[in-house]
C-alpha cells in the first residue's frame, strides 16, 4: 500500500513514495539526473517514466526488453552494449556486469581521485538505476520446474541495485514502479532527488534484495527438504499499514509472503471497512479451520477460537447449526464457508452483527444482501487451503523465533481402549470434534452431535475447567432455545491432549456424553479409562496431539 506524495514541503516518508521532499530553499543536496539505466522486468509505468526523464535531459541506457518498449514509444535509447563498448553474452546472463557500468554508478563524486579514474577509464557517470528483478517469486508460486526458476534468478539486477543503493548520496535507485511517480514530481519541481529521497530508496532497494534473496534461499532449502537450515530467512512485501495492532496503543501493517494459499491475504475484498490486525487474524483462523471439511460447512469464529462449527448439505442448514453452539459469542464474530455463498445463507448471517465474511465466492444475490451492511468485510479467495499443505509457522520471543511446520497431522489408527467402542455416527462425530480441537486453543474440550460442534471450551489452564465451561454455554444456549436439557445431551467430546485424571472425563460424562476422542499417552490412562468403563461410555485414543497455543 503506497502513499501518494503532496504537493509542497510536506509530504511522505514512505520508502515507496520515495521519503520526504524538501523544498527547494533546503534542497542544497539535489542531485540532478543526466543518465538513466533503465532495466526492467515489469513494464508497468516505464513508458512514463522514461518520457520524463528525457524531459529534463537525461541519457536514456536500457537493455533487451525495456530498450524495445522505450523505443516503441519514440524514446532516445541507448543499448548498453553500446554504452559499455561489451556485448551480451552468455545468453544474456552477463550484460551489465562491467567495469563501464559498475563504475558509472559506484563511482563517487565527491572524491577526485574517482573522477579521474573514471575520466581515465571512459566511465560515464549513472545518476538513475531503475531496475525490477526477474519474478523467481512468481515462477516458483506458479510450480514451475527447477531448471525454470534457476533460470528466472536474477544476477545483474540485484547487482545493480545494490551498487546504487550504496553510493546513494551520488545515484538514485527505484525498485518498484510505485515509486516513480514521486520520482517524476521531484524532477518537475526540484529537477532532481534530494538526499532523503535517495536514502529512502536505498533502504526500500536493500530491502527489496534482502527479500528476493531470502524467496531464494527458503526454495533451495524446501527443494532439498531442508524445513529448518542454519540461516532461516524471511522476506515478504507490505500490503498495508493497519490501523494499528492486536490494540490501540500498537502499530501494526501486514505483509504478504508471495504465496498463492487461497486466504485472507491473497483475498479479494468485495465490501466493507478495512481489515484490522485481529480481523486478519481470526479471519485467518476461521478459513483454515473451515477448510478441514469436505461437506459444506460453516466456522463462526470469536478471538481466534471457533464457537460454532457445523457441516450438512447445504450452507444455510450449516450457518443454523453453527450458530446454535454459542449464539452470544457469536455477535461481532468472523464466519467461514468453503463453499459459494448463496442469498440464503447471507440473509440468515446478515441477521447478526459479524464482522468479516470469508468464502471461495458469492452469487451477486448474495452479495447484494451483504451491501445493506455497510461496515461488514466480504472476502472472497477463490479457493480454499489444502490443511494438509507443507508450509511453516514462526513465532517470534525474545531474542528470537520459534519455528515448526504447521499442524497437519491426521487421524490414522484409531485404538478403542474401552469396553464399548463407538457406533458408526459416534465414529463420525468423534472425527470431526477432533478436527476442530485442533483449531480451538489449549486447553481445548470440543463437544459435537450430528456434525455440529454444541459446546466449546477453549484456553483454559485446567481441562476439566474447559470441559466445565464448554458444558456450561451449552446449558445457556439450550435455554436460549427454549429447551430444558443441554445440548451436549448424548453428544460425543474430543480433547486435544490426554486427560491427566479422571475428573476431566468425569466433567464430560456428567455434561452428556456418551463417546471420547483424545490422544492418550497419561500415566493415568488406566484410571480415565477406568471411569469411562464406569460410565458405559466409548473411548478412542489416537496417539496424537493438538495443542494450539
Amino acid at each position: 500500500m503506497s502513499t501518494e506524495l503532496s504537493s509542497g514541503a510536506s509530504a511522505s516518508t514512505s520508502p515507496e513514495t520515495g521519503g520526504e521532499t524538501a523544498p527547494a530553499s533546503q534542497a542544497t543536496d539535489i542531485v540532478p539526473i543526466r543518465r538513466a539505466l533503465l532495466s526492467v522486468s515489469d513494464k508497468t509505468g516505464l513508458v512514463e517514466l522514461g518520457q520524463a526523464l528525457v524531459e529534463h535531459g537525461a541519457e536514456l541506457l536500457s537493455t533487451g526488453g525495456s530498450a524495445k518498449a522505450l523505443r516503441e514509444a519514440g524514446l532516445p535509447v541507448r543499448e548498453v552494449s553500446d554504452h559499455s563498448g561489451f556485448p551480451e553474452i552468455l545468453d544474456g546472463r552477463v550484460k551489465t556486469l562491467v567495469p563501464q557500468i559498475h563504475g558509472g554508478i559506484l563511482g563517487r563524486r565527491d572524491l577526485p581521485e574517482h573522477l579521474e579514474q573514471m575520466e581515465q577509464h571512459a566511465i560515464a557517470p549513472i545518476d538513475l538505476v531503475c531496475v525490477n528483478l526477474y519474478p523467481f517469486e512468481r515462477t516458483v508460486a506458479a510450480g514451475a520446474d527447477w531448471d525454470e526458476c534457476i533460470e528466472n534468478i536474477d544476477i545483474g539486477g540485484p547487482a545493480l541495485i545494490r551498487a546504487a543503493a550504496k553510493n546513494h548520496d551520488h545515484v538514485c535507485v527505484l525498485t518498484d514502479p510505485g515509486q516513480y511517480a514521486s520520482l517524476i514530481e521531484a524532477l518537475r519541481a526540484l529537477g532532481g532527488t534530494t538526499r532523503s529521497e535517495r536514502r529512502a530508496w536505498a533502504g526500500a532497494a536493500y530491502a527489496r534484495t534482502s527479500a528476493y534473496d531470502a524467496a531464494i534461499a527458503s526454495w533451495f532449502g524446501r527443494e532439498r527438504g531442508d524445513l529448518f537450515p542454519l540461516r532461516l530467512h524471511f522476506g515478504g512485501i507490505r500490503a498495508g499499514k493497519l490501523r494499528y495492532g492486536e490494540n490501540p496503543h500498537q502499530e501494526g501493517a501486514f505483509y504478504l509472503d508471495g504465496s498463492n494459499r487461497p486466504g485472507v491475504a491473497t483475498a479479494r475484498q468485495v465490501q466493507g471497512k478495512a481489515v484490522s490486525y485481529n480481523n486478519i487474524n481470526d479471519t485467518d483462523a476461521a478459513f483454515e479451520a473451515v477448510a478441514e471439511f469436505a461437506q459444506p460447512a460453516v466456522v463462526i469464529v470469536k478471538h481466534a477460537n471457533p464457537c460454532g462449527v457445523a457441516t450438512a448439505p447445504d450452507l444455510e442448514t450449516a450457518w443454523d447449526r453453527a450458530l446454535r453452539c454459542d449464539p452470544v459469542s457469536a455477535f461481532g464474530g468472523i464466519v467461514a464457508l468453503n463453499r459459494t455463498l448463496d442469498e440464503a445463507t447471507a440473509a440468515r448471517i446478515a441477521q447478526i452483527f459479524t464482522e468479516v465474511i470469508i468464502a471461495p465466492d458469492a452469487t451477486p444475490e448474495a452479495q447484494a444482501v451483504l451491501s445493506a451492511k455497510k461496515n461488514l468485510r466480504l472476502l472472497l479467495t477463490g479457493g480454499t487451503p489444502d490443511p494438509y499443505a507443507p508450509a511453516l509457522t514462526v513465532r517470534s520471543v525474545a531474542g528470537g523465533f520459534l519455528v515448526q511446520n504447521r499442524d497437519n497431522g491426521r487421524m490414522t489408527d484409531l485404538k478403542v481402549v474401552t469396553q464399548r467402542a463407538p457406533t458408526d455416527a459416534e465414529l463420525s462425530d468423534l472425527a470431526m470434534a477432533f478436527q476442530v480441537a485442533k483449531h480451538v486453543k489449549s486447553n481445548a474440550i470440543v463437544y459435537v452431535k450430528d456434525g455440529a460442534t454444541v459446546g466449546i471450551g477453549a484456553g483454559q489452564m485446567s481441562r476439566v475447567d474447559s470441559a466445565r465451561i464448554a458444558a456450561s454455554k451449552s446449558r445457556d444456549a439450550a435455554r436460549a432455545m427454549g429447551l430444558d436439557t443441554p445440548l451436549t445431551q448424548n453428544s460425543v467430546v474430543a480433547s486435544d491432549a490426554f486427560f491427566p485424571f479422571a475428573d476431566g472425563l468425569e466433567a464430560a460424562i456428567a455434561a452428556g456424553a456418551t463417546a471420547v476422542i483424545q490422544p492418550g499417552g497419561s500415566v493415568r490412562d488406566a484410571e480415565v479409562i477406568a471411569a469411562a468403563d464406569k460410565a458405559g461410555i466409548a473411548m478412542v485414543f489416537t496417539g496424537i496431539r493438538h495443542f494450539r497455543h
